[in-house]
């Protein structure tokens, strides 16, 4: 399993970034990102502690380890600065919460992110096919979801990018030890969304691509 989206208690998940690293070593994970949620308030807290952790374990664990971030909520007008901010304070994968259905999240954010460059639009809910194309264009990937709620779209997403050749990569939006996946559970819902052997076999190779394993 590479899981690119999980969350501490530096946002609102229950763990600290060592359990949370720890759980997904038993868990037999290759790869992890962390990725707590951040704004205006709390960026300059989130990542450079959380890169501190990061680097602390690194070489004590064989499973690639990344800190990253997933802006979240801000205003449409930010989004680009928010994006560029996350990099120069050590981001190396930065997530941008998207138009989930199940969230009053900001109509545009979607094509904001995309415009910004982020590595990955999360849960992007009903996704236009517009915003799907300037995706692939950016090299920006859609996310399919794990998490209750968000992976509702699951389905739309997944027939957006096949429809225009968007790259996907799926995260569990982990913010609790019960919400990790392993590779097996991970696989069926990928196939969930409609996709098949070969879609599995790229999102898996986009992951580790973007965690540089």
């Amino acid at each position: 399993m590479i899981d690119l989206h999980t969350h501490t208690l530096f946002s609102d998940g229950v763990l600290l970034p060592s359990e949370l690293i720890r759980r997904c070593e038993v868990k037999g994970f290759r790869g992890l990102a962390i990725t707590d949620h951040a704004d205006y308030s709390n960026i300059d807290i989130v990542i450079p502690n959380v890169l501190k952790a990061c680097q602390e374990i690194a070489s004590t664990t064989r499973m690639k380890v990344c800190v990253g971030v997933e802006l979240t909520h801000v205003r449409l007008e930010h989004i680009k600065l928010m994006v560029q901010r996350a990099r120069e304070l050590g981001a190396f994968i930065v997530l941008v919460h998207g138009e989930t259905i199940t969230e009053p999240v900001i109509p545009g954010t979607n094509r904001a992110a995309i415009e910004a460059g982020a590595d990955i639009l999360t849960h992007p809910g009903l996704i236009s096919v517009d915003d799907a194309r300037l995706a692939k264009e950016k090299g920006v990937r859609l996310e399919i979801s794990g998490r209750k709620g968000h992976a509702y779209a699951n389905g739309h997403v997944a027939k957006m990018a096949k429809k225009v050749g968007a790259k996907l990569v799926i995260g569990s939006d982990s913010h609790a030890p019960g919400d990790l996946l392993d590779r097996a559970y991970a696989e069926l819902i990928i196939r969930a969304a409609g996709l098949d052997d070969d879609d599995i076999e790229n999102i898996f190779r986009e992951a580790e691509t973007l965690i540089d394993l």
